[in-house]
């Protein structure tokens, strides 16, 4: 058995990515518990892991688009000093236009990708800090730079998750704490099915099963990428697209109007 490295806490855990996240870290040496709705999932995935492994795995039933289950999965994880490790996952989507989809549907969407996500960071962001170690994996996608390839609001979503952890890594680096945003591609999970599409109708060639994009994830964490997009081939594609945003930033705010918009400033 591997050296045991504090509990990692998963959120999204009874099935697909998170599943795989919590059979990868119960054998890197991490302890879990498992967050998610459907209790019977998560027993069975707890048993299986537990006589695979050896670790502790720990069930918590929550739906974390419920204001109580949230309080509460927010407190164990900004109370409990043996968390080390958060993968926030838990997350919806859809491939409808936002025309065509409903306006409680897209309410929830946000509910649960930003505003649970965000509490679960900052909760754990918390505890991490006044332990002086810890990691905050947050799951977006690649809608996140992308927004035309799906729902509007979903890309929404995914462009604040990036946002965020860019921001919080910032804001921890110096604080022991580190923080990757993990950005997969089309993966083959039940998202799809609940998105309102079956991914059996997208190319083969872009499709990466759960197993793969969470390995190459886990792969970003330890070579230190802060953002990680488990199918680019080149990192440098990525710091290229950084630099440019970079280099916007000396233009981005300024006391008069470019001149190109022809505007008499007073």
């Amino acid at each position: 058995m591997s050296e045991r490295k504090g509990y990692a806490l998963i959120t999204g855990a009874s099935s697909g990515i998170g599943a795989v996240y919590a059979d990868r870290l119960a054998r890197d040496g991490y302890d879990l518990i498992l967050v998610a709705r459907n209790q019977q999932r998560l027993e069975r995935l707890a048993a299986q892991l537990t006589s695979q492994t050896g670790r502790d795995v720990q069930v918590v039933v929550a739906d974390l688009s419920q204001s109580a289950d949230l309080k509460r999965v927010a407190s164990l994880l900004q109370e409990d000093p043996r968390i080390t490790l958060l993968v926030n996952n838990a997350g919806v989507g859809a491939s409808t236009s936002l025309l065509e989809s409903s306006a409680d549907a897209m309410d929830a969407m946000i509910l649960l990708n930003v505003l649970a996500l965000t509490r679960l960071a900052k909760a754990a962001a918390g505890n991490f800090v006044e332990q002086g170690r810890g990691t905050i994996i947050n799951i977006a996608s690649v809608v996140a730079v992308a927004p035309k390839l799906l729902n509007s609001v979903y890309g929404g979503t995914k462009a604040f998750v990036l946002a965020l952890s860019e921001s919080l890594q910032h804001e921890l680096s110096d604080k022991g704490v580190k923080v990757q945003v993990v950005l997969p591609g089309a993966t083959a999970t039940e998202f799809w099915d609940v998105a309102g599409s079956s991914v059996d109708a997208l190319p083969e060639a872009i499709v990466m099963s759960a197993e793969n994009m969470v390995d190459a994830a886990l792969a970003g964490l330890a070579q230190g990428e802060h953002v990680t997009v488990p199918a680019l081939p080149d990192s440098a594609d990525w710091a290229a697209f950084d630099a440019a945003r970079q280099a916007l930033l000396p233009n981005l705010s300024h006391n008069k109007p470019a001149a190109r918009y022809g505007v008499t400033t007073v």
